[in-house]
């Protein structure tokens, strides 16, 4: 099945949104998750996901959102395929009030950071920027962190969402949804409820896909 060139991607508008949504964790706290506003943007995930027909999707009490695509084909031996990213934000940087810029169509110039002008950021000290010619590049305002880490992963996944919902001719199995509190100060998958994604983690990696076994 080929995809659908003409599919109107919605994962830069939603994360600009979602940045804007204060999610920084606490390593001194001892609850779970960390801090209450985590749930702001997991109760914003959750609406939208139910929104798309995601019947299932819901905030557990430790800030975890769950949530099932159902398979779109009948095969057997299809193994179950969750995507996971984190909600939280780092506690190193303030996550208040950010405001994200759209530098579109970006050349090669220096970013000048508005709300901090004496932060520059520099394709001489940044090559990879070279990689991003004629792309926009999005920033925060000088005074914040931005939040890339990991809300541009949770925009993907639920621009994911939102094609597999809206083009049922496209295969895949049965797909299970993870965003998780507390990443950055380690205690991400404290209290993750596996039974909840189907089965035992058979494989995961740092981009937030992991295989599950059926059983």
């Amino acid at each position: 099945m080929d995809f659908d060139v003409k599919y109107k991607f919605s994962s830069k508008a939603r994360f600009l949104e979602y940045v804007k949504i204060d999610t920084q964790s606490d390593p001194s706290s001892k609850t779970q998750p960390s801090t209450a506003k985590q749930k702001d943007l997991a109760k914003v995930l959750v609406a939208e996901l139910l929104e798309m027909g995601i019947e299932d999707a819901h905030l557990d009490q430790h800030g975890y959102v769950y949530a099932t695509v159902p398979a779109s084909i009948e095969r057997e031996n299809v193994p179950v395929i969750c995507f996971c990213a984190h909600m939280d934000t780092s506690p190193d940087s303030s996550g208040t009030g950010v405001k994200p810029i759209v530098h579109a169509n970006y050349q090669g110039q220096d970013l000048v950071l508005p709300d901090d002008p004496s932060i520059i950021i520099k394709m001489a000290e940044h090559p990879d920027l070279k990689d991003q010619i004629g792309n926009d590049v999005i920033t925060a305002s000088g005074t914040t962190l931005l939040g890339a880490d990991n809300k541009a992963g949770v925009a993907a996944i639920m621009d994911a969402v939102k094609y597999w919902t809206t083009h049922p001719e496209a295969q895949h199995g049965i797909l299970k949804i993870l965003f998780t509190p507390d990443e950055e100060i380690g205690r991400g998958v404290e209290k993750v409820d596996l039974t909840k994604l189907g089965g035992k983690v058979w494989l995961h990696n740092r981009w937030g896909i992991f295989r599950i076994d059926r059983k």
